[in-house]
């Protein structure tokens, strides 16, 4: 090979190189992985589905249990923030009992725990909630034990709308939970909040961003 064709192969080369590494910045990111919506969807309306479900309008009490905050962004696959998103939550009480009819876990109901809440995502993408570390609870029929999770259901025009659930990094009843065993590590560590430090408050924080598809 010339000097001359050696210099214009290692540039060609050099420039191919480059372009992968840009092509692997931009390429898109895995969609959340979504799960299944479970039997205690809520069915009993409520006047209160704000982003606070530590407590409940028209109530003085505070809801049992670890008071938590959990909060992300809704983003496209570019991780492009998606404004307007519907996220409607919902999840067990400190004793691991959902506010249904149907549940038939014996563990009492909180009157001061807001069990549901539906709000939009901001400007950037952004959500927050404050809520308590949700409780286990038995798959009724079996010697399965739920571990703490929140369900998510995240919707808007123009996006595959996503059904899924959040885990907690590191809890020790993740290893054993029947949903989670069914997964792969990767889909697990898409579905695991990542733990931040605490907030000034000595809140432990959250963070869960949800990847969602344009259609």
């Amino acid at each position: 090979m010339k000097p001359t064709e050696r210099r214009s192969f290692i540039k060609k080369l050099a420039i191919g190189t480059s372009a992968a590494v840009i092509g692997a910045k931009v390429q898109a990111q895995d969609i959340t992985p979504s799960e299944m919506e479970g039997p205690y969807y809520p069915i009993t309306p409520l006047d209160d589905k704000d982003a606070d479900l530590t407590r409940v309008k028209g109530k003085s009490g505070v809801a049992k249990g670890e008071i938590i905050e959990v909060f992300g962004q809704v983003l496209d696959q570019n991780l492009n923030p998606i404004e307007g998103v519907t996220v409607d939550l919902w999840q067990a009480n400190t004793y691991g009992k959902y506010h249904h009819p149907h549940d038939p876990n014996p563990k009492p109901i909180d009157e001061n725990f807001q069990p549901w809440a539906i709000l939009k995502s901001g400007s950037k993408g952004d959500y927050k909630i404050k809520t308590i570390m949700p409780g286990l609870y038995p798959i009724e029929g079996t010697d399965m034990i739920r571990t703490a999770h929140i369900h998510f259901k995240i919707s808007k025009n123009g996006y595959k709308s996503l059904l899924t659930q959040m885990y907690f990094p590191n809890h020790p009843a993740n290893a054993d939970d029947p949903l989670i065993l069914e997964r792969t590590e990767k889909e697990t560590a898409l579905m695991t909040a990542k733990k931040l430090k605490d907030s000034p408050e000595g809140i432990p924080q959250y963070q869960f961003n949800f990847i969602i598809q344009k259609i």
